[in-house]
């Protein structure tokens, strides 16, 4: 058995393609079907199912597949962990959910500063795309929501609970927000709101249904800048985390309200629980945990 062979494997679960794979992988395509079926020889199994073209892996391919992917990220972890001697170097791979893409830059700042050589590639993902992506060893580390369902399985490390303000434009007068510090208060607002399928927007759906309030949804976006730049210049109104308070241009020209009842959500990092922590995943870890992000987050609701 060759690590190829497993490389093989795993380019055609992303590919779905015997063609594309072989692309990707520098070899013919006859080549690559060879390797995989000299594999599937040696472990007396059928991996892969054939036809006219890729119809996907077996029941026994899917669990080799998992094997694989194991196999492939513990040998980079190996290779990474020989080539860092006293400066840490490589890549982490970061999948963030799109209501903490504008504060990943806070780790990524904490990170650089014990370990400038690392690079990083961020993200933006549902949280279900972080869990299945860390399964498939595509991610090393999510910045998420924290649950149940997402810390089984997984090491999490617990970073602050997110709260909700209502965003309106800066100039707004009281008759504008008139009541707009409770969510039952608010109907009569027209709203920016991320879109449906996300998680921060069924959160905020639950809430306004329990306010029994139907919010008037202007436009929906799978952005937070789209939705701040509707705010401050298409004079609509949104409910954000207050962590995004932080980017301070942006939050200075809207005004902030919290809303009660209160709504949280915790969010932190997620890895994969392994019985040792590759060690530029475990610099990241060790970093977030000197982040005091709960109290910066708290203080920009009481900042004039």
């Amino acid at each position: 058995m060759f690590i190829r062979q497993l490389n093989y494997l795993v380019t055609l679960a992303k590919e779905q393609h015997f063609a594309r794979a072989a692309e990707l992988c520098n070899v013919s395509q006859p080549a690559l079907s060879s390797a995989i079926r000299s594999l599937e020889a040696e472990l007396g199994l059928m991996i892969v199912r054939r036809g006219r073209r890729f119809l996907g892996f077996t029941e026994d391919g899917e669990r080799i597949l998992g094997w694989a992917r194991e196999t492939i990220a513990a040998l980079e972890h190996m290779r990474q962990d020989a080539l860092a001697s006293r400066m840490l170097t490589g890549t982490i791979r970061i999948g963030v959910i799109p209501t903490t893409m504008p504060i990943v830059n806070l780790l990524l700042a904490a990170c650089r500063e014990a370990h400038p050589l690392l690079c990083y590639s961020v993200r933006s993902l549902s949280s279900a795309a972080i869990l299945r992506q860390l399964d498939d060893y595509d991610l090393d580390i999510g910045f998420t929501y924290l649950d149940d369902h997402t810390q089984a399985g997984f090491d999490v490390l617990s970073l602050y609970c997110e709260r909700y303000v209502l965003m309106s434009p800066a100039d707004s007068g009281a008759g504008a927000c008139k009541g707009a510090g409770r969510w039952d208060d608010v109907g009569e607002l027209q709203f920016a709101l991320l879109d449906s399928s996300m998680q921060n927007r069924q959160v905020i759906n639950a809430a306004f249904r329990r306010a029994g309030v139907e919010p008037k949804v202007i436009l929906e976006a799978d952005s937070l800048l789209a939705l701040i730049a509707n705010v401050q210049h298409a004079r609509l109104h949104t409910v954000l985390p207050h962590s995004v308070l932080s980017i301070a241009d942006s939050a200075r020209q809207m005004k902030a309200t919290p809303l009660e009842p209160e709504v949280t959500r915790e969010i932190g990092l997620i890895t994969r629980n392994l019985p040792s922590r590759p060690r530029h995943v475990a610099a990241m870890w060790e970093a977030a945990k000197q982040l005091d992000l709960q109290d910066e987050f708290d203080a920009l609701l009481d900042r004039p």
